[in-house]
């Protein structure tokens, strides 16, 4: 041991030397360098290390000098690629943090921060495999009501599930809302062979299909009226064909959404009748995850609309037409794992708010 001979590396710089040996793709010349600089670190002399790795004493020599005027870049050789951006434990622990209260939106901003912050340059797949290193995904915000009461959706959750559990033989309970697929294709992810170019083609058309239903969830019966325009009166022409396929109801829960055509002027006399047995109840402002039957129009997207492309609105009306129809009654036992009445109270608190 040469305990007179002055070397030392800074503690990122051994580390960066430590994971150049240990590269299985690592140049032979390259390792010897590393190591050469390592033992250096060590304190040994270039006398021993010359006969460990079994060179000169000379180019040991050279090596040192070349470190002590180009850094890492003694590493860079014909044939060799050195190892990208490098940070420290420290500086990965401090990227971590400053990332997660400042997402950024891709990697070439992931990139561009760190060059200049770190002076450290990250190729693409080198920053995506450093952010899943520091536990980050790739990922879409979920979309969250800008007015979320938490308090009104649980006295929600709680009276609904009151008047289930209470609820006599002679009534029953429906959820209504309206949809309106665009006579458009929506392109959706599929596995796809690695070195295909898949593609959907796309409609020049923007007509809407309006459909205005109500989902039983006992029996997966689904009723709906179709009409160039949700209002009040097809409002009413729902609730009147609820009425009608349930003769034997006393009363007949209906729970919406808060669409003015739901309070319309002209449908509180109708609602008012004395022969009514419909009752309406109205969901917490924004809050459409209350409502099975949102989660029927996704599944209906899922099976119709998704990676498929009609060449006119009528084949693509009649598609839709025919899953209500035909398709959900046929395999409603499958779809009422997804379409259920599991419902979860929304709150700001519970999730990191996002504003680019």
């Amino acid at each position: 041991m040469n305990t007179g001979f002055k070397f030392a590396l800074t503690p990122d710089e051994r580390q960066f030397f430590e994971s150049v040996v240990r590269r299985r793709k690592a140049a032979a010349l390259v390792v010897r360098r590393a190591n050469a600089l390592l033992l250096l670190d060590d304190g040994l002399g270039p006398v021993e290390i010359a006969k460990l790795l079994y060179l000169d004493e000379e180019t040991i020599r050279v090596w040192q000098r070349r470190f002590a005027a180009e850094g890492r870049a003694l590493l860079e050789m014909k044939g060799y690629k050195p190892r990208e951006g490098h940070l420290s434990r420290q500086q990965e622990a401090a990227l971590r943090t400053y990332l997660a209260a400042h997402p950024l939106r891709s990697t070439n901003e992931v990139r561009d921060y760190i060059g200049q912050t770190y002076g450290q340059e990250f190729s693409r797949s080198g920053a995506i495999k450093l952010m899943a290193r520091l536990g980050f995904v790739y990922r879409k915000p979920a979309p969250l009501p800008a007015v979320a009461d938490a308090a009104a959706q649980e006295k929600f959750i709680r009276d609904y599930e009151t008047l289930l559990n209470a609820l006599p033989p002679d009534e029953g309970v429906l959820f209504a809302d309206a949809v309106h697929p665009e006579y458009q294709s929506r392109p959706a992810y599929g596995w796809f062979l690695k070195d295909s170019r898949p593609a959907l083609k796309t409609t020049s058309g923007r007509q809407r299909l309006n459909l205005h239903g109500a989902l039983n969830l006992e029996d997966f019966t689904f009723r709906f009226v179709q009409e160039e325009k949700i209002n009040a009166v097809t409002t009413r022409r729902l609730l009147a064909k609820i009425e009608a396929a349930y003769p034997s109801k006393r009363v007949i829960h209906v729970f919406a959404d808060n669409a003015r055509y739901h309070h319309a002027r002209v449908l509180q006399p109708w609602l008012a009748a004395p022969e009514r047995r419909v009752k309406l109840h109205f969901l917490p402002s924004y809050a459409p995850h209350l409502n099975p039957i949102e989660r029927l129009w996704g599944v209906m997207h899922e099976h119709v609309t998704h990676n498929r492309h009609y060449p006119d609105f009528g084949k693509f009306a009649d598609a839709i037409l025919r899953f209500f129809r035909t398709t959900l009654p046929r395999n409603w036992q499958t779809f009422r794992d997804t379409v259920t009445d599991n419902f979860r109270v929304v709150t700001h608190n519970n999730h990191q708010l996002i504003q680019w």
